[in-house]
């Protein structure tokens, strides 16, 4: 692994991602009496359970699950993974803030699923994983092509159903709330964090729409020929991809040249390239 930008970047990620990892599950989960899913959620089973403390027994577990993955998975992968289990267990075991335990039962497992989800969406971001299920979800995205938050989350319910008879029937209620909570944030920071909009324009009026765009929008456009079945002639279409606060400037300037243009906009989870790129450049390659 080479000592580059690129390598302390990942680190930061990491570490950060760990650290609100643990505000969850030292200041949320635990004192309202909340479980979880992963090894997370088994080492907070065993504290209820046993009064083991959950840092001990998160790096044990993981520990054992990296070593079954450790052939599946590439050599820079199990580096950043085995520093995430590491450092999840070091700041599970100094907790920082005070627990936080309010009257409405709904916000703890809101809090926790989006501190949880963020935490591991910036883990993954910087090419390791929190191990445990981590690793059975990226199997399952390897060679299945499930994706990562939806691998996690089949394997959560699972341990969580297990907990219900632990914490109860409405905290196990409020855990699943976490957990959907988590798949949905985790799933925004993995796949939607660069969200934005696409424009399909057809018009007679293209080269001139596009010469207006470009200019007083300062965004590039793609010409992709067409034919129109009804009218049986050639089209020109173009195709934008904008962010939101560009959108309607391009629909006024649209509706200026040709009000009769045909225009279809669309959402776009997440958009790569020049101009648009988040840090993914080096995102983990199995193999």
């Amino acid at each position: 692994m080479k000592l580059n930008k690129s390598t302390f970047i990942s680190v930061f990620l990491v570490l950060l991602g760990t650290f609100i990892m643990s505000i969850s599950i030292n200041s949320i989960v635990i004192p309202n009496n909340l479980g979880d899913g992963g090894v997370t959620g088994i080492s907070v089973l065993l504290f209820y359970l046993f009064d083991i403390n959950p840092s001990i027994t998160n790096i044990v577990i993981n520990g054992f699950l990296l070593a079954i993955g450790w052939r599946y998975l590439s050599k820079e992968l199990v580096m950043y993974t085995i520093l995430s289990i590491i450092s999840l267990s070091i700041f599970m075991n100094y907790p920082v803030f005070d627990p936080f335990i309010p009257e409405n039962s709904l916000i703890p497992p809101i809090i926790a699923g989006v501190l949880t989800g963020f935490g591991i969406g910036l883990v993954v971001l910087g090419r390791g994983t929190t191990a445990g299920t981590d690793i059975i979800a990226m199997l399952l995205n390897k060679y299945f092509g499930i994706r990562v938050a939806t691998g996690l989350a089949m394997c959560d319910i699972v341990i969580v159903s297990f907990s219900l008879y632990v914490v109860g029937l409405e905290s196990g209620i409020m855990t699943y709330i976490t957990i959907f909570v988590t798949n949905q944030v985790l799933n925004f920071i993995l796949e939607g964090f660069n969200p934005k909009k696409s424009l399909l324009v057809i018009s007679n009026h293209y080269e001139e729409i596009a010469e207006r765009v470009m200019k007083d929008v300062n965004r590039g456009i793609t010409v992709i020929n067409g034919y129109g079945y009804y009218s049986q002639s050639e089209k020109n279409i173009l195709y934008v991809v904008v962010n939101r606060q560009q959108l309607m400037p391009i629909q006024r300037i649209i509706h200026e040249i040709d009000a009769n243009a045909f225009v279809v906009i669309s959402d776009v989870q997440q958009v790569l390239g020049e101009g648009f790129t988040f840090y993914l450049d080096d995102l983990p390659t199995e193999g």
